[in-house]
């Protein structure tokens, strides 16, 4: 029961952020075209142009994650500008996601439901995408 209750709030979450309805918060874009850095992991944000509160909120909780962390870039795209197409595309990304990428392999590793479920809990939040970042470069 519990994780049909979890699935649900899920997809409720991910269909507020697409539908683009009663989003009246938004946050000026922090979209980077060309990255150049030492590693090989970065984590991507996807979004599209109206972002609900929880979207907001795992955009920051990701920075506070990724603060002390200048070799992991932190990126986000915009899925409704025609620009990001093909990337978003290449994600299979059409409003709200989480992904960490590696660019040396093309891995990728989807942290959608991870990251809405977890939007609210910051400490949460922030040691559980610390944990997948590590097991994904240890991959």
């Amino acid at each position: 029961m519990k994780l049909i209750v979890t699935i649900l709030m899920a997809a409720a979450f991910a269909v507020a952020c697409q539908s683009g309805a009663n989003n009246t918060e938004s946050s000026p874009s922090t979209e980077t075209s060309e990255i150049r850095y030492s590693g090989n992991v970065e984590v991507i944000q996807f979004h599209s142009e109206h972002r609900c509160m929880t979207c907001n909120k795992i955009e920051h909780n990701t920075q506070e994650t990724l603060k002390n962390q200048a070799d992991i870039p932190f990126r986000t795209v915009n899925v409704d500008d025609p620009a990001n197409e093909r990337e978003a595309e290449a994600f299979e990304a059409t409003g709200t996601a989480l992904f960490l990428h590696d660019l040396e392999t093309g891995a990728k590793k989807n942290l959608t439901e991870f990251a809405f479920m977890k939007a609210k809990d910051e400490a949460s939040f922030m040691e559980g995408l610390q944990a997948h970042i590590e097991e994904f470069k240890g991959q």
